[in-house]
């Protein structure tokens, strides 16, 4: 078309979006939403249409701008959200607007949705909103993208959410079901914290230490089960020292230094020996280069320490956390030599 024909053009598309019919404006949506060169003015208007109009406008059209979607999205009608989340491309912008605004089904839509990219922070943003929200929780943890101190937090809400549920209370009872999901959170965190790649350690560090999680049980659990450098990472934030006068203390110091060290970041007295024994341990295996597991760190500790254990209520109690990490181990252990026995009989 030339210039005069294709405003005549418009002017006619534009006198069709009066038309009572809601087929009319229906059949201009089906014949517009997919034409890059279409009219913005009448692509607007069939936007701010009825639901059946503005639905195949709002998914498919390629002339709204992010601006325009935005807008769609700050207007809280979750429908329309929905259209915008269905959207083939969907930019970081408006991604993040669907995650600050959109409510539950659209930021569902969008998290199903392979072709959008959505920030780290609006992955961070969705799970404080919908952290509570089993559907939306479920899509966040399926993310390979969705940081691990997001992660570690999604872990903590679906612990809370178990143990607060009428089927587990009436199963195994109040306290002993919240004592399961404790558990079975901390097991779900030290297996994150054994996974995350190095770049990530710093912000899960920074979150466990910032919700209470760096507990000695945590970090003794990250010791015995050979995670050094989350453990001195963690080690780094809670001393306030800088990273290689820590990991040079735990590779080389002796053994004044590591009591030290571990005095600096709150252990008691009768509890640094321990983190103290664990270490060593664990440098010797890596000096003599020889094979070490978990189990045999935890054996040791409880025999070197059972003495102490006898005196001392504290040392204990994490002992007994040390046994309980045994035991998990040799249970996982024998699984999976039980599922080797049966790949190679199959």
């Amino acid at each position: 078309m030339d210039l005069s024909e294709r405003q005549a053009a418009e002017a006619a598309l534009s006198l069709l979006l009066e038309d009572p019919s809601p087929k009319v404006r229906l059949a201009l949506a089906e014949g517009l939403a997919g034409v890059d060169h279409a009219p913005r003015g009448v692509i607007l208007a069939l936007a701010g249409d009825q639901i059946e109009v503005a639905g195949r406008i709002i998914a498919l059209s390629p002339v709204l701008a992010d601006n325009d979607l935005i807008e769609i999205v700050a207007s809280g009608r979750s429908s329309l959200q929905q259209f915008v989340a269905f959207r083939r491309s969907l930019s970081v912008s408006v991604a993040a607007a669907l995650a600050e605004v959109g409510e539950t089904e659209a930021v569902a839509d969008m998290l199903d949705n392979p072709h959008v990219s959505i920030a780290r922070i609006s992955l961070r943003r969705i799970a404080e909103r919908f952290g509570d929200e089993a559907e939306i929780r479920g899509r966040l943890f399926d993310r390979a993208d969705l940081p691990c101190d997001v992660r570690q937090a999604l872990v903590e809400r679906l612990g809370i959410a178990l143990a607060g549920s009428a089927f587990v209370r009436s199963a195994i009872g109040g306290s002993r079901g919240r004592k399961i999901t404790e558990e079975a959170c901390i097991s779900a965190t030290l297996r994150l914290a054994e996974t995350v790649i190095s770049d990530e350690i710093p912000a899960l560090v920074e979150h466990l230490r910032m919700s209470g999680r760096l507990t000695p049980a945590f970090l003794i659990h990250a010791l015995c089960t050979g995670n050094v450098d989350f453990f001195a990472a963690a080690v780094v934030s809670l001393s306030g020292m800088n990273d290689g006068r820590v990991r040079g203390i735990l590779i080389d110091g002796r053994e004044a230094s590591m009591r030290a060290l571990y005095r600096s970041i709150g252990l008691a007295g009768d509890l640094a020996p321990v983190f103290v024994t664990a270490t060593l341990i664990w440098r010797a295996a890596s000096k003599n280069q020889s094979s070490i597991d978990t189990g045999r760190v935890t054996s040791e500790l409880m025999q070197r320490h059972a003495a102490d254990a006898a005196r001392n209520p504290a040392v204990a109690e994490l002992l007994r956390l040390v046994e309980t990490l045994q035991m998990n181990w040799r249970r996982q252990a024998s699984r999976d030599y039980a599922h080797a026995l049966a790949a190679e009989a199959a």
